[in-house]
């Protein structure tokens, strides 16, 4: 895909608004008081409820939820040093992460980028999508946590890593380099980069080498969690900060 054009927030000119005219460009006071991570956050927040988990497909299969999720989520990667130029693919570790990746590729195509997006093959352990080999890749998912959570088959945790260490061996032996692992809403609180970020270790399960990578997150689970249930410790000023200890 190549496109000259290049956007902040403006989609005048670029795609053919569709709609009757009174709801072209039609916008919510309130929505436009807000910043795009403010509306994200408050979609999320509905759609958690409290809940220690969920797919937050209520929020990704929703039209505004998925195109603020992409911009979030760019910006959020952007702001870690990986603007759209330092990675080529974003890759879909779950069912729940495949929104998610699509939504980040029209949001780059938004803004006149490139961007592939690729999926885990969850039956054999494989891509689906473009090819990633020579390419720089971001693994992503929905929500990202160290807590064993049982609710869903598509959750991958860190708490062992098994699923999360297969998918990255397939990675690598497709040819792609993981340059950083990242989630809409996560809870790692492993070790840290020089840069005070959390980090997730990720071990090839076929010849057993062992890699460091950044996680990045736009949204901490903590910042969802019901008042007097606890936090998952101190953590920067900013989603996707750095991460206190979390829940082992």
């Amino acid at each position: 895909m190549t496109s000259s054009a290049n956007f902040s927030g403006d989609r005048s000119g670029a795609f053919r608004p569709t709609g009757t005219p009174d709801l072209i460009g039609a916008e919510s006071d309130d929505e436009s008081l807000q910043d795009t991570n403010e509306q994200l956050r408050g979609l999320l927040a509905a759609e958690i409820g409290g809940r220690p988990f969920t797919e937050l497909s209520g929020v990704t299969f929703d039209h505004r939820g998925a195109e603020l999720a992409g911009h979030v989520l760019l910006d959020t990667l952007e702001d870690a040093g990986y603007a759209v130029g330092d990675f080529d693919a974003v890759g879909a570790l779950t069912a729940a992460a495949v929104p998610l990746a699509d939504a980040m590729l029209h949001a780059a195509a938004s803004r006149g980028q490139d961007l592939d997006a690729f999926v885990m093959d969850f039956v054999y352990p494989s891509i689906k999508g473009p090819s990633i080999r020579g390419k720089k890749v971001i693994l992503l998912d929905a929500w990202l946590s160290e807590k064993s959570y049982v609710q869903t088959s598509s959750l991958v945790t860190l708490r062992k890593g098994n699923e999360l260490n297969l998918d990255f061996g397939v990675v690598k032996r497709e040819g792609a380099t993981v340059v950083a692992v990242a989630s809409l809403v996560g809870g790692v609180g492993r070790g840290a980069d020089q840069t005070g970020r959390p980090t997730v270790d990720l071990v090839d399960p076929v010849d057993g080498t062992r890699t460091t990578r950044p996680f990045i997150c736009a949204f901490r689970e903590d910042e969802f969690r019901p008042e007097g249930s606890g936090s998952s410790g101190p953590v920067g000023d900013r989603p996707g900060g750095p991460a206190g200890e979390g829940e082992r």
